[in-house]
């Protein structure tokens, strides 16, 4: 009888060297794309020297789950992607760099949840693994956060905006500020999953906050910005609509604060959320509107 392995092991099973299950484990197609010697190495190497992993994040999305976790040096992280049926479907292993002065510096304001309802991130935290954004400084503190029901983010045609839970869905300003920049007129990608690189941000609002915080709220729905530069806004006044423009694979809203109005000419800042919180990937955002 072959021995079981739970998507929540796979980290114990290597530290116990039980690297051939895991190998057994992997789906045909990942194993066509890495030879079991090579993951043997790999493996051996891996954990060498480590003595425990903490799980740092559990995303269900879309029929596929993601489990990331961290070295106790937190040097080294995986990050394993498996099916509905556990089998082992791809695995990522990075050496984690950090950056902890920004990491603990946050923002003086306090933000809101600029959406209505409950809402997944999808990338968020302050390692590479589980947000790909903190590679990059100008990004470094963003969130990508989608609506999921029942461990999907849409319902009918996967190829559609509109089977997306988040197309359409109102955005608020995530505190008082001046409406500084906007984007309007970038088409939604359709079939879902064409990306626009040339317009990565696509339909855009940015809000000056006052103190060198920027808030940018990014891939809006074409046509849906509702209000123009120089407009007053207050916390939770509507501002536009989510969308799918600009380089994203779904509807959803990236969000992020900068200490400058460019996106990609300034520093990203740690969020201060309201009610303290310091959500991560897989967690879910709760509005308080």
């Amino acid at each position: 009888m072959e021995e079981a392995l739970k998507p929540e092991d796979l980290t114990q099973a290597l530290l116990e060297g039980k690297y051939e299950l895991i190998y057994e484990r992997m789906s045909k197609d990942f194993q066509t794309q890495l030879s079991k010697a090579d993951f043997l190495a790999t493996a051996a190497d891996f954990t060498k020297g480590v003595k425990s992993f903490e799980q740092v994040s559990s995303l269900q999305h879309n029929g596929g789950k993601m489990l990331t976790w961290v070295s106790d040096s937190k040097a080294t992280g995986l990050t394993g992607v498996f099916d509905g049926e556990g089998t082992i479907l791809g695995l990522e292993i990075k050496e984690l760099a950090n950056w902890p002065e920004t990491d603990e510096k946050k923002t003086k304001i306090v933000y809101d949840l600029p959406l209505r309802g409950d809402w997944l991130v999808i990338w968020g935290g302050e390692n590479v693994l589980i947000n790909y954004h903190y590679a990059h400084e100008s990004q470094r503190y963003a969130y990508d956060i989608v609506k999921s029901k029942e461990g999907y983010s849409y319902k009918g045609d996967p190829l559609k905006n509109e089977s997306y839970y988040a197309f359409g869905e109102p955005i608020l300003a995530p505190a008082d500020g001046k409406v500084v920049a906007i984007v309007n007129d970038i088409p939604d990608n359709e079939p879902v999953g064409v990306m626009n690189e040339k317009a990565p941000a696509g339909n855009s609002v940015v809000i000056d906050h006052g103190g060198n915080e920027f808030s940018t709220l990014a891939h809006m729905k074409k046509g849906s910005v509702s209000v123009k530069v120089g407009d007053l806004v207050k916390r939770g006044d509507e501002i536009g609509k989510l969308g799918n423009s600009g380089n994203s694979s779904e509807a959803h809203l990236h969000f992020q604060v900068s200490n400058g109005a460019n996106l990609f000419e300034s520093q990203s800042i740690n969020i201060n959320w309201k009610d303290g919180i310091h959500p991560v990937q897989g967690e879910t955002l709760t509005s308080s509107k």
